[in-house]
């Protein structure tokens, strides 16, 4: 298992894309994010395949159905081996307590809630009827999530302070939305660099454009490890 706090969002629209990163860098530097789209294209044989190169694997596929629905869903993911899965936390209390239920044992992977898209906005939560901030949203999702029991939540690292102070440090932080100083935003709007979401409290950062993207992957992800190292 990786001791990195960098997970490399694998947002490729196809096999061979991936594995021309995947081949190039190793589980030492980092874990790895397959989402929606790489999942829907290439399925579970791909997850199975770093699995077994020895990578850890978090399944981000944000389970959010019924509660019988996302048990099995979360059994399946375990079932293929991966460290860590997540399920949407406005699913509500019974659809997260049944996830727990069936990731309740000691080798089942990390369960996490999705809280509010680092791609959302004001406006966004507005626009579906939702008149809380997004950091009130955060923080009300985040403590119905550790109330059922799960690991921690995916969140902005600009909520991340706060969510370590008032859940406390065995409570995991997973943040989306980091960025290089020298990147652009793209599609994400609460966005940070890795060094300052670490020192807010982010315990996993997930990272795409940055890696995914660099002239050198490995030498970047050696440099963010570095940078990350001398924090902690």
């Amino acid at each position: 298992m990786s001791d990195s706090r960098i997970i490399v969002a694998l947002d490729y629209p196809d096999e061979k894309s991936t594995l021309q990163l995947v081949d190039r860098i190793n589980p030492e530097l980092c874990r790895l994010k397959i989402g929606k789209e790489l999942f829907t294209r290439c399925g579970p044989e791909l997850v199975r395949r770093f699995v077994n190169h020895g990578y850890d694997v978090f399944l981000d596929l944000k389970f959010h159905d019924i509660p019988t629905t996302v048990a099995n869903a979360c059994k399946a993911a375990a079932d293929l081996g991966v460290w860590m899965v997540n399920v949407h936390a406005l699913g509500g209390p019974a659809m997260l307590a049944a996830a727990r239920t069936a990731l309740a044992d000691e080798t089942s992977p990390l369960l996490i809630a999705v809280t509010v898209l680092t791609s959302s906005s004001q406006d966004d939560l507005e626009a579906v009827g939702i008149s809380q901030s997004p950091q009130q949203m955060v923080a009300r999702l985040a403590a119905m999530a550790q109330d059922c029991g799960l690991d921690g939540v995916v969140c902005s690292a600009h909520e991340a302070g706060a969510l370590k102070s008032s859940h406390g440090a065995g409570f995991t932080l997973v943040t989306p939305g980091i960025r290089l100083s020298s990147d652009s935003k793209d599609d994400q709007k609460r966005i940070m660099t890795p060094t300052d979401a670490i020192k807010q409290g982010s315990d996993y950062l997930v990272i795409g454009r940055s890696i995914t993207h660099s002239e050198d992957p490995v030498q970047t992800l050696l440099t963010i490890n570095s940078d990350i190292s001398q924090l902690l």
